[in-house]
Formats: C-alpha cells, sequence, structure tokens
C-alpha cells in the first residue's frame, strides 16, 4: 500500500498525537524542512502588506466614520500575488554583502504565506493614542525622541514578556465527494462578500432585527426588553457576521467549552442581575438613565458634559465640578466594570489553583521532561531562539521607558516608580491570562483595573494615568500576539528564528509607519480631533480617541476615589475584587473531590465572567448570535457531521471574515465616505426610539414620554 506521506513529509515513529482533538484533526502531523521560508517573496509582500495596512488604518482611525482593514484581506490577496511571482521571476541567484539569495527559489509556499501573515499582523500601535491625546486634547508639545522611546518600548516590551512564558490553503486534496477546501472557500468567499451589501449597506435593519419594537412600539419597557442596540436585545438577532464576529472573535474557531462559559456568564448578568437592579432594586438610581449605554449622566438624567468640569488647559475645576454634579453610569455600564474587578482576581485565583502546580514544575524542570507531542517532536529539527535575545529586548525596552521617565518626567508625569510598577502589573498578569486565552480562545481584559489602580495612586494626572495603562495593556497585547504567533508557527512548521525576524521587523515597520502617519496628521490638520475648535462638518473627529480622553478624565482627574471611595456611589463594586477571588475555589475544591466528574475543572470562572466583558460596546445581541453560531457548529456539527467540520468548519470561518472585510472595505470608499446614503424603512437599524429612555418619575428628556 502506498504511503499516504511525501518524501519529506514522515511522520516520527512512535509519536504522541496531539491531546486537543480540534487541533489533531485539522493540523497536518508532516512536515518538509526543505521548503524555504525567508524569501524575497515572503521580504517584499510581507513589508509591503505591512505598511498598506498600517498606513490605511491609522489614517481612518482620526475620521469621523473610521473603519479597519483586516489582516486577512491582505492574508487573501497575497496569495495569486506570491503565485504570480513564483511564475514570473526569474530564477538567478544574486549576491548581496556576500548573502545569496534567488528571487524564485521555487512554487509559492504555506510556510512562505504564514510568514508574510505574521508581517501583516502587526498592528497598530496603542502609543499613537497617548500622542495623539497628549497633542489633540491637552495641547502639549512633545519631544520626537521622546515619542520615538514610547512607540518602540510599549511595541518591544511585550516581547521580553513572551520570551519569558514561551516554554509554558496550499495543501493539494485527494479527489473525494463533495466540494474541495478551496472550492468551498471561494464559494463562500464570493456568497458572503455578496450578502453584506444588505446589512452592510442596502438593508442594514439586519444588522439588529429588534421584532418586539414593532409589536409594543409605544412602551419603554418593552423595548428596553427587546432592543437589540439599547436594550437588553431579547428576542432581537442579527445576520450580519461582522457583528456575530465582532467582540468575541469568530465563533467557528472558539472551543465548545469556552462558548459555554461565556454563555453561562452572559445569561446570568444580561437576564437575571441587571434586571434585577434596574427595575426591582434601582440599583444606583438606576432607572434615571437608559438601561444600556456606555455614555456618562448628571443626576438629572441628562449627558455629562465633560467640558464643562474642566480649565483651559484641561484640568479638573473642582469649583466647577462640585457645581455640575457628580458623574453618573448607566446600570449596566457601573455592573460591567464591577466585573473587571472581579475578573481581575479571579483570573489569578483560577491559574494559580488549577495551572499553579505544572508552572511551578515546568519552571524548575525547563523542558527537559516535557512530554513532547508529534508537532514538538517535529519542530525539534530548527534551532530554537536564543533565550537572550529576549532578555535583550525586554531589558532595552526597560531602560529606555526608565531613561523616557527622567529626561521627560514633566510631559509624561509618569515617574520611574509608576513604570517599574506597570511593568510588575504587566509581567503579573501575561502569563495568567495566556493560560486563559490558550485554552478558551478568550483574553480577559482589565484595562479598567490598570487605570483604577493607577488613579488611586497618582490622582490628577490624566497622563500618567494613560501612559501606565498603555504599558500595561499594549506590552500584555504584544506578549501574547507574538505567543499567538509562535503556536501558528509551531503547527506550521516554521523555524522559529524565522517566526522572531518576521514578528520583529514586522513591529518595527508598523511602528514607524503609524508614528509617521500620526505625526504628519497632527502638524498638518488644524484643530484634529477638538470637535468645539472645528468647522461643523470637519471629517476629523476621532471618535475613538474622544472615548479614550473622556476615560482619563473619568479615571484620574474626577478619579476613582470619588466614584468608588468611602462615600462614593459605585463604593460597593469594590467588594467585587474580594468576590472574584473566592468564586474559584469552590469549582477547584469540587474537581479534587470528585476527579472522576471531567466537567467540573471546565467551569471556568474568568470566563464565565468575560461573557460580559466587553458590554457596552458589545450588545446583548452581539454576544447572543455569537453564542447560538458557536453552540451549532462546534457542538451539533463538532458532534455530528464531525468529517464535515474537520474539512470545512475553519475555511467557512476564514471565507466569512474575508467576504465581509472585502465588501466592507468597499462600500466604505464606493459609497460611505463619499456621503451616499440609501435611506428608506430598512436601512434603519433597531428601530427601537424609546429603549434609551429614563423611567424614573420627573425626569424629562428630549424625545421621551415623562413618567409621574
Amino acid at each position: 500500500m502506498a504511503s499516504k506521506y511525501g518524501p519529506q513529509e514522515q511522520p516520527l515513529p512512535g509519536e504522541e498525537r496531539c491531546a486537543v482533538e480540534e487541533v489533531a484533526l485539522v493540523v497536518p502531523e508532516t512536515d518538509d524542512p526543505s521548503l524555504p521560508v525567508m524569501t524575497f517573496r515572503a521580504w517584499f509582500l510581507g513589508v509591503t502588506s505591512c505598511v498598506i495596512l498600517i498606513f490605511v488604518n491609522t489614517f481612518f482611525m482620526y475620521r469621523t466614520h473610521s473603519f479597519t482593514i483586516s489582516a486577512v484581506i491582505m492574508q487573501i490577496a497575497v496569495l495569486p500575488i506570491g503565485k504570480f511571482m513564483a511564475a514570473t521571476l526569474p530564477e538567478s541567484k544574486y549576491s548581496v554583502l556576500g548573502c545569496s539569495f534567488s528571487l524564485n527559489p521555487g512554487p509559492f509556499n504555506i510556510k512562505e504565506h504564514v510568514i508574510i501573515t505574521v508581517f501583516a499582523n502587526c498592528g497598530v500601535s496603542m502609543g499613537v493614542g497617548v500622542i495623539t491625546i497628549i497633542k489633540a486634547y491637552y495641547k502639549q508639545t512633545l519631544n520626537i525622541l521622546c515619542v520615538i522611546i514610547l512607540i518602540r518600548t510599549t511595541q518591544v516590551l511585550g516581547y521580553g514578556w513572551a520570551g519569558m512564558f514561551r516554554r509554558a490553503l496550499h495543501e493539494k486534496e485527494p479527489k473525494t465527494k463533495g466540494m474541495t477546501r478551496m472550492q468551498f472557500f471561494l464559494a463562500f468567499l464570493t456568497i458572503s462578500f455578496v450578502y453584506y451589501t444588505f446589512p452592510g449597506y442596502l438593508f442594514q435593519i439586519l444588522t439588529l432585527f429588534s421584532w418586539v419594537c414593532w409589536v409594543w412600539p409605544h412602551s419603554i419597557t418593552a423595548q428596553q426588553i427587546g432592543s437589540g442596540y439599547h436594550g437588553l436585545g431579547v428576542g432581537a438577532f442579527t445576520f450580519d457576521w461582522a457583528k456575530i464576529s465582532a467582540y468575541h472573535g469568530s465563533p467557528l474557531v472558539t472551543p465548545w467549552s469556552s462558548i459555554l462559559n461565556v454563555g453561562i456568564g452572559f445569561i446570568i448578568f444580561i437576564y437575571i442581575i441587571v434586571p434585577l437592579c434596574y427595575w426591582k432594586y434601582n440599583t444606583f438610581d438606576a432607572r434615571k438613565f437608559p438601561i444600556f449605554t456606555d455614555q456618562l449622566f448628571t443626576t438629572t438624567g441628562q449627558k455629562y458634559d465633560i467640558t464643562q468640569i474642566l480649565t483651559p488647559q484641561f484640568d479638573l475645576n473642582t469649583t466647577a465640578y462640585d457645581s455640575y454634579g457628580n458623574l453618573y453610569l448607566s446600570p449596566l455600564f457601573a455592573l460591567s466594570i464591577g466585573s473587571g474587578f472581579a475578573r481581575f482576581t479571579a483570573t489569578l485565583v483560577h491559574v494559580a489553583l488549577f495551572h499553579g502546580r505544572d508552572i511551578w514544575k515546568q519552571s524548575r524542570a525547563g523542558v527537559k521532561n516535557v512530554k513532547l507531542d508529534v508537532h514538538a517532536k517535529l519542530m525539534k529539527s530548527y534551532k530554537e531562539v536564543p533565550q537572550w535575545w529576549f532578555h535583550m529586548l525586554l531589558l532595552g525596552s526597560i531602560a529606555l521607558s526608565l531613561l523616557m521617565s527622567f529626561v521627560w518626567k514633566e510631559d509624561v508625569q509618569l515617574q520611574w516608580w509608576g513604570m517599574l510598577f506597570a511593568f510588575s502589573l504587566a509581567w503579573l498578569f501575561t502569563l495568567p491570562i495566556g493560560i486563559i486565552q490558550a485554552t478558551t480562545n478568550q483574553q480577559p481584559e482589565y484595562n479598567i483595573v490598570a487605570q483604577f489602580i493607577i488613579g488611586y495612586v497618582l490622582p490628577g494626572k490624566p497622563i500618567a494615568n494613560l501612559l501606565f495603562k498603555t504599558y500595561v495593556r499594549m506590552s500584555t497585547i504584544n506578549a501574547l500576539s507574538f505567543l499567538s504567533d509562535l503556536k501558528l508557527g509551531h503547527y506550521m512548521k516554521i523555524p522559529p528564528r524565522c517566526m522572531f525576524k518576521a514578528q520583529l521587523v514586522g513591529t518595527l515597520v508598523s511602528g514607524t509607519v503609524n508614528l509617521a502617519v500620526s505625526w504628519w496628521m497632527l502638524e498638518s490638520i488644524d484643530n484634529l480631533c477638538v470637535v468645539e475648535d472645528q468647522h461643523p462638518k470637519s471629517p476629523w473627529t476621532c471618535p475613538k480617541f474622544r472615548d479614550i480622553f473622556d476615560a482619563t478624565v473619568v479615571w484620574s482627574l474626577i478619579g476613582p476615589e470619588r466614584l468608588f471611595g468611602p462615600g462614593g456611589l459605585y463604593r460597593n463594586l469594590v467588594w467585587l475584587f474580594l468576590i472574584g477571588a473566592v468564586l474559584p475555589v469552590p469549582v477547584w475544591v469540587l474537581s479534587k473531590m470528585y476527579p472522576e466528574k471531567k466537567w467540573i475543572p471546565m467551569i471556568n470562572i474568568p470566563v464565565i465572567l468575560h461573557g460580559f466583558a466587553k458590554m457596552p460596546p458589545a450588545t446583548p445581541t452581539n454576544i447572543a448570535s455569537w453564542l447560538i453560531m458557536g453552540t451549532i457548529f462546534n457542538y451539533f456539527i463538532f458532534k455530528y457531521r464531525k468529517g464535515w467540520w474537520q474539512k470545512y468548519n475553519y475555511v467557512l470561518s476564514v471565507a466569512m471574515d474575508a467576504g465581509t472585510a472585502f465588501m466592507g472595505v468597499l462600500l466604505f470608499i464606493a459609497l460611505k465616505n463619499e456621503g451616499i446614503v440609501f435611506k428608506w424603512w430598512g436601512s434603519v437599524p433597531d428601530h427601537c426610539p424609546l429603549a434609551s429612555c429614563p423611567t424614573e418619575p420627573g425626569i424629562v428628556v428630549k424625545g421621551c414620554p415623562i413618567f409621574t
């Protein structure tokens, strides 16, 4: 009988298959070490795709109607270009500085494609947000060297953490019944591309279909319950893939156990806790405000105008604040912040209890006694990245960050000990969050906790608050992104040193383009982002950066002491730090008492608390539709049609992402950016105008009935 493996693709004898069934089903357990990786094509297409993505995304990030080009677009676009280059470039060898290479070393292969994808995945730096807030809103000048250090250190610091924690569509298919993966991909790419013209432009009500509001068009309560945008979304649903996958990623690539945990948290929060707090107990004066919004309010239910409490230098005017009144949050927004407190401590305790022993053993034993699966054995053929490479990046980033805090301390406001505190918090959380993400495909966030902590430590220092959050969050995100790329490279058998070079160079290129575009716009466009000083029709309102600026005012100038300290309206939410720490304990105890019950360790408290972490801006309809889609594909189809799932599930996910992204870009450039709007009843989603109304007697809001 003929072997199913090629001459260079033999499996290892006595190999251990991957323990994760979903991985074992879809990831090839062979390798061809002869395939070239860091080719001219890979460098050219990788750097080019990185530059294009960062330039476009940075430029449009400042516009009122911003949009983002997904890396999946470049991933698809470079495939035919790579094949074209392989068919047309000369095969001659060239020598530069003693290094010989060929423009065309052979057919365009999957390893080159993976490397190009790694280049393209290097995203926009959060450091640009800091620079924009400082220059556009706080009207401060910045030394260009300080700016470069800020961008570089916030990007590269995470690679050091990754190095410390890293230990922890090309294939030719045989002819079978049904479509090949490529045929299936092209079919659903076309279908999703054409279909998105409806929810994306012509029939936008498909984005959020809230039929409850049609049945009760004059009832505030019914619309609060049924609205997909501004309510609990009961009965509402979406036919828009972009909305389904917007906040928790594609439901087709998330494990069923993770979907179930998210679903439990979502149901408890949206259908039990929020209704009780709003309608029964009127928690935090809830009925004075809309039930679902991330807006800030005054005690009379009006939107809170932050400019009323700031001096011309954007400091807090305490006299104006006392006169204008305290800041209030919508009930769901306040509870969502509280859930972040619980998620913070639950993540630490969960990982310590369920993974602490393994982490300790592995840290002491290194990798010598680790049991290797087939993929790890195949990767032994390639040189590892020396640990000192990571250590140099880490130490260099820390040294430059501290230099910045000494030399430009008046500009950045964050002193050296604040920098070290940020590094410590990032180091503390990278491993626990990485473990949660690796096992559940969900990444718990702790932005608010970082701002809460530094807001207490350094009140009245908005730039320090923003910088602290950026260093904590950005370094963690970059570390996890790098580890995710290493995991991709591990399964696709990419030499680790090639992955390191691609990720590092891609990061340096993206940071340079990111900074250049932002600096150019800040210097050349008058009143960029400052709506109050702009022409009414100016397209440069920067809604994303305005949200960040408002957050610095809330968490630094007003400060957590006024909101969560003694006498603060939201002081009891601080107890959720303790509750979050306690919740994983009974689950762990039960898992030890009943080791035969394999479902008990699958109860993941951080992921349950993550089920409502991104609301708002995520809506209950986004999450509910994500849960339904994930259940259909990763429970029912995986269980009853495993062969179909193995062949097509991930291909379908990529096809839906790509088709939607391509049409989204086309609609924006051709129609929305030109102000061409198709207006009719079906072009307005939701149709629930009363869902944003308060229900407290005596509260007067424009467009809402008054309760007496």
